[in-house]
């Protein structure tokens, strides 16, 4: 389907999986894009890979810590497209150094939550903020933020982390309240543990556990978050605002016995079912 054809769309975010897959799944639904990322080397390659194949899009450099910077990227992109359609927020700091130390709080160095903030909420909020004069002049526009299975519930690692994306989940909802009705619709995709390069270095070896605690067969690929966005990105999720979405195979939605309690469930199943063919004889 090509439901974003004649829009123009903004990714900010895009050196990694998630990112990387919205771009080529918003490029096949039509949307013309703007590749926004602190690795204006790796955008440009991105860029120039798509315009190769038949797709308009832009690099263009963007540091979510510096408000300069975010103007600046609006101002190149109001002089190369008449209208931003789409605007998905994707960039947060997770790097080593960041990571590494978003441990125990009772450690926590208040530049390590610092910069949680300032990059991860504050960002979010400046992309919105300067994009939102241009949709309520052009009578309408879709924001979808990238949030986290993390700011929903308790864990041990990352709180920095999880809490700048919680207020990222707050956000969302007072934007959708304050212009929806300006035809504005501002929504979260919230993924549990996705396959990316980010995963495989932070929690690679964990793997299975994860497995074991997701509903469904397999983990999630980025792909399975870049075809949300898109949904909302299009007039298919014209109706659809406000929303925390979580794309997580399941794995928040169960009592954290599952994964121990499934053999016993199955030996239970397999002797009901024991019973009635030996009743049906």
């Amino acid at each position: 389907m090509r439901r974003l054809e004649g829009k123009t769309a903004i990714v900010c975010g895009c050196d990694g999986g998630i990112g990387g897959a919205t771009v080529e799944r918003l490029a096949q639904e039509g949307a013309a894009l703007v590749l926004a990322d602190l690795k204006l080397d790796t955008v440009e390659a991105m860029a120039a890979d798509l315009h190769a194949r038949g797709v308009n899009a832009m690099a263009v450099h963007v540091d979510l810590a510096e408000e300069e910077s975010v103007v600046a990227l609006y101002a190149k992109v109001r002089e190369r497209f008449t209208t931003i359609d789409v605007l998905h927020n994707n960039a947060s700091d997770t790097s080593v150094p960041q990571m590494g130390a978003d441990l125990l709080i009772e450690d926590m160095e208040t530049r390590i939550w610092d910069r949680a903030f300032h990059v991860n909420t504050r960002g979010t909020m400046l992309m919105t903020k300067h994009v939102l004069p241009t949709m309520v002049k052009q009578g309408g526009g879709a924001i979808i933020n990238t949030s986290s299975g993390a700011a929903l519930l308790g864990d041990l690692f990352s709180p920095a982390y999880a809490a700048s994306k919680a207020a990222v989940n707050v956000l969302t909802r007072y934007v959708a309240t304050q212009y929806g009705k300006q035809n504005i619709r501002c929504n979260v995709v919230s993924p549990g543990l996705i396959v990316s390069a980010t995963a495989r270095r932070n929690v690679g070896h964990k793997f299975d556990m994860f497995e074991r605690q997701t509903l469904m067969p397999t983990l999630g690929e980025p792909e399975d978050i870049a075809a949300m966005v898109a949904l909302l990105a299009s007039d298919d999720g014209k109706f659809v605002t406000g929303q925390i979405i979580p794309i997580d195979g399941g794995i928040a939605m169960h009592f954290p016995y599952f994964p121990d309690m499934r053999p016993v469930f199955d030996e239970a199943v397999e002797a009901h079912r024991a019973g009635t063919r030996r009743a049906n004889v």
